[in-house]
């Protein structure tokens, strides 16, 4: 069974595995540095996607100058290809869509087509974060 919960950072039981997933892939998979990873915890709303109670997935979204920023969205690499990541997304959205202002996220290329089937469109050119390329996307 899929569960996605919405938790904030002073669950601090499962934010660890937030941060267990984010690690996998992003520290250790594409060698991002922690330093990098970790900030803006505390003001950001988080999601934890579990399968029969495993984490797999997650994701987080937060307030900023320029809207409601979504990010660090993180599947497992055995866990890939089996909806995950889209079901986190449209958790978020759902979670967001009362409020007025604008959405955006900064995609990494590889996933630009991903966010393009729900919604998001490109804005600008491509650009590096944390030695890695993206583009910014807002959601219509």
């Amino acid at each position: 069974m899929i569960e996605i919960k919405k938790i904030l950072f002073e669950d601090s039981e499962n934010m660890k595995k937030c941060f267990s997933i984010r690690k996998e892939v992003f520290i250790e998979e594409q060698r991002c540095d922690p330093n990098d990873e970790y900030e803006n915890e505390e003001e950001s709303i988080h999601f934890l996607l579990t399968k029969d109670k495993i984490p797999c997935a997650t994701a987080r979204y937060r307030e900023t100058d320029k809207g409601i920023k979504m990010e660090r969205f993180a599947v497992l690499e055995s866990q890939r290809g089996k909806g995950y990541g889209l079901e986190i997304l449209k958790a978020i959205i759902d979670d967001v869509s009362a409020i007025k202002c604008v959405k955006y996220l900064h995609a990494q290329v590889q996933v630009v087509k991903f966010y393009e089937k729900v919604g998001f469109k490109k804005i600008g050119g491509a650009f590096d974060e944390v030695g890695i390329m993206h583009y910014k996307m807002v959601l219509n």
